[in-house]
């Protein structure tokens, strides 16, 4: 007969073993294109926008994100190609050897200015501080379209305590859609409804969030460039007047729910939580969080 099982002492720590390391990413052959008169090598596979920030060229984006799949609805990253009839979204325009692009001609700045006109002249921007700064960066007038230009105007959705849904800021840039996909929470819970003017971000039939499938990951509100998607708290807290970004002070710590180690990161105003955000470049979260992390901090607050 064999000898019996022997479960090793507690006593007697166990050796570690080596600690796993991912392989190595393999080496790109570099390519070279022009920007703006200048030669520039880059990996192969890079997109146009990836060449243009490794040049510290000021390219606006709004629909794209780092960790979602460019979608190209925005257009205002386009830049002028060389050969081609159109102007192309740099965001997702792969490099290809000889380009020759032109990121700041003139024909690249009244498009992005006559695009900037038409969101700021249909949807309320006053959340939304990145597509200001390039209004004023580019000229941009939206009033010559006259006052009555919104076209989707609407009271926000308040169906839940977690967040509000504030349609009338929104420029439909798709990225809570990607964010509640495939590209993170594989939800589904929301997608874009109807097309033309009538194209708005909806859950399925319409019904209110909580009947979706929602999960209140709150992955959406992360990637909104605009404030249409909204914690509660900073909703409520703008229309007493109190939200305040200047006093507001941010700490990083560790979500204590659960043994993933996604980091948080505290956003403070006299001396209260006022929301929870996650760094875009944390490798275990990549600016996703759970409900728990992301809105489970109101019991610091409970007096």
């Amino acid at each position: 007969m064999s000898e019996p099982a022997v479960a090793p002492s507690p006593l007697i720590p166990i050796p570690r073993g080596p600690v796993p390391v991912a392989p190595p990413t393999p080496a790109r052959r570099l390519i070279e294109i022009h920007l703006d008169g200048k030669s520039v090598s880059v990996p192969e596979g890079s997109t146009i926008l990836d060449a243009t920030r490794s040049q510290g060229i000021d390219t606006p984006t709004l629909c794209y994100l780092e960790t979602l799949a460019p979608v190209n609805v925005c257009r205002v990253c386009v830049v002028e190609l060389e050969g081609s009839r159109t102007l192309v979204p740099a965001c997702s325009r792969k490099a290809e050897p000889g380009m020759e692009i032109h990121t700041d001609s003139e024909r690249v700045r009244l498009s992005r200015r006559l695009v900037l006109e038409f969101l700021a002249s249909t949807v309320d921007v006053s959340t939304a501080p990145a597509l200001q700064a390039y209004m004023k960066q580019y000229s941009a007038r939206p009033e010559r379209f006259g006052d009555q230009a919104e076209t989707v105007s609407q009271p926000p959705k308040i169906d839940n305590d977690l967040y509000v849904r504030d349609y009338s800021k929104c420029i439909l840039c798709y990225k809570c859609v990607e964010a509640c996909g495939l590209d993170a929470q594989n939800t589904f819970a929301i997608s874009v409804a109807g097309r033309g003017f009538s194209a708005h971000i909806a859950t399925e039939y319409d019904v209110p969030l909580p009947e979706s499938a929602c999960v209140y990951c709150g992955n959406c509100i992360a990637v909104c460039p605009t404030g249409a998607l909204m914690f509660k708290s900073e909703y409520d807290m703008r229309g007493a007047g109190t939200w305040d970004e200047s006093r507001q002070t941010r700490a990083d710590t560790i979500c204590p729910y659960c043994g993933v180690g996604c980091t948080l990161t505290v956003h403070e105003q006299d001396g209260n939580i006022v929301r929870v955000t996650s760094p875009l470049d944390h490798s275990v979260t990549q600016g996703n969080l759970c409900i728990k992390g992301r809105f489970g901090w109101q019991f610091v607050q409970i007096k």
